[in-house]
């Protein structure tokens, strides 16, 4: 018997879809309306966040490519240059006639708009050009709901979807009203209805944070069952599309969805790696950053960035054949000041500088020149996802990372203690293992903190070994 629904709850459920009419093959129009750099110097000199350092064409690039990632027909692309915006369109009353034409001429369903709009503004652009308006958030929005596959992935877009919504609820009237639903469009003539929605919305928005609360609690039991293993943890973090489910799948030979998409990962993934000396850490494959990533997103994926937080280590990934590379990496430093992680004073932090089997010879030089000028805490390492190179060098890393600080031990055993010898191989690194002219194996052994009182315990005549990276 299908249980009764609650009032108002078919109308939440509209509200909360994403856009039907944002459809793969939709013929699209990417307009990149950006502040001229007159006016991006200015802002940089306000008290507001830093304006974006990239070039025109590279964000107008990025926005084709978000475009591709869902599929859309992209049919044309505009670079649209911002003297002053406009409150009621963002854009001047002449460029928006102008791009109205185009959208008639080249039978445009959908304007995707690489700015913020207000919900105002998107109202407006709408009806002048008679298409679906999405702006950058909006369609991060969309992709983020379509690449979700866990019951805590969808939980967390679709509380983002409904603070954006919420946002998009602006008063109008019957006769300029088109019935519209989900996603940024939502439908309803007069304030009452749109009243309703908002609280509809916010009821919904306070079940979902009830339930993620839930999430937390378990990811926070999760991490203690691991500290009591215990296995470190080892998460990747970078700029979408930069190789991140690539290098995972090398290091653990799994088989997570990596492919030539923006935000082709979106649910986090583990699994168990080893490292050189025989000890097993976690790693953990995480949803990539993104210029101008939405707070919203920030705020309703933090339950899934915890694991980002509490990690050991931090495999940043970057795409170094990217000419925004550097742009990228200070996208990633950005969002992970958002959650409280400042790369600049991290020492958990690794560079992995990917895709190096897209570079050529002279900038494979330049960037080894620059990466053995790093202290070696800090250095780089050079690596290709794609066909393994590099792989050993970063596991050996991460190792040198991880033992940073821990005790070494000489242990002597006699040739029949084979149990004490397999504790040692279970329960530490094992560094150098030799057989003295007496038979006895000769055995030096890192071990973590929490495990040198057992270890003590077990081997008490054990000698502390200088310590070593």
């Amino acid at each position: 018997m299908t249980e009764p629904r609650r009032p108002g709850e078919a109308r939440l459920q509209r509200l909360a879809e994403p856009e039907k009419d944002v459809a793969s093959g939709t013929r699209t129009l990417v307009v990149g309306a950006y502040l001229s750099r007159h006016r991006r110097a200015a802002a940089g000199r306000a008290a507001a966040p830093p304006p974006n350092p990239r070039s025109f064409e590279a964000r107008l690039d990025e926005a084709v490519g978000l475009a591709a990632a869902i599929d859309l027909q992209v049919v044309d692309s505009r670079i649209v240059t911002i003297a002053s915006p406009t409150p009621a369109t963002l854009l001047g009353k002449g460029k928006v006639e102008e791009l109205a034409g185009i959208v008639r001429s080249l039978e445009i369903g959908l304007v995707m708009v690489d700015a913020a709009l207000s919900p105002i503004q998107q109202r407006n652009l709408e009806k002048a050009w008679s298409a679906k308006v999405i702006d950058r958030t909006g369609l991060i929005l969309e992709i983020f709901g379509r690449r979700a596959r866990t019951r805590e992935g969808a939980l967390q877009v679709e509380l983002a979807h409904l603070g954006y919504q919420k946002s998009r609820l602006v008063r109008s009237w019957t006769h300029l009203e088109r019935q519209r639903g989900g996603f940024g469009f939502l439908g309803g003539p007069g304030e009452t209805q749109i009243e309703a929605d908002r609280r509809l919305i916010q009821e919904r928005m306070t079940r979902i944070e009830r339930e993620l609360k839930t999430v937390i609690r378990t990811r926070g039991l999760h991490r203690k069952s691991r500290r009591r293993v215990p296995y470190p943890i080892v998460a990747l973090v970078g700029y979408t599309n930069a190789g991140k489910s690539t290098l995972f799948n090398r290091m653990t030979a799994a088989e997570v969805f990596a492919e030539n998409l923006l935000f082709a990962t979106l649910d986090p993934t583990s699994r168990a790696i080893k490292l050189p000396h025989g000890e097993n850490a976690i790693l953990t494959d995480t949803v990539g950053f993104i210029s101008d990533l939405p707070t919203t997103l920030i705020a309703a994926f933090r339950a899934t960035l915890e694991d980002v937080i509490e990690a050991d280590i931090l495999l940043h990934v970057r795409d170094v054949s990217h000419r925004e590379t550097e742009a990228q990496a200070e996208d990633v430093a950005q969002v992970l000041r958002e959650i409280g992680i400042d790369a600049a004073a991290e020492r958990r932090i690794i560079e992995v500088w990917n895709k190096a089997d897209l570079l050529s010879t002279e900038e494979r030089e330049r960037l080894a020149t620059l990466a053995s000028r790093e202290r070696a805490g800090l250095r780089p390492v050079l690596v290709s996802a794609l066909t393994g190179e590099g792989i050993d060098t970063l596991l050996a890393t991460i190792e040198q990372h991880l033992s940073a600080g821990r005790p070494s031990y000489l242990v002597t055993l006699e040739p029949s203690e084979g149990a004490s010898l397999n504790w040692l191989y279970e329960q530490a690194e094992i560094l150098e293992r030799r057989t003295d002219a007496e038979g006895r194996i000769l055995a030096s052994a890192r071990i973590s903190p929490e495990k040198e009182p057992r270890f003590l315990q077990r081997f008490p005549s054990a000698r502390r070994l200088p310590s070593r990276l």
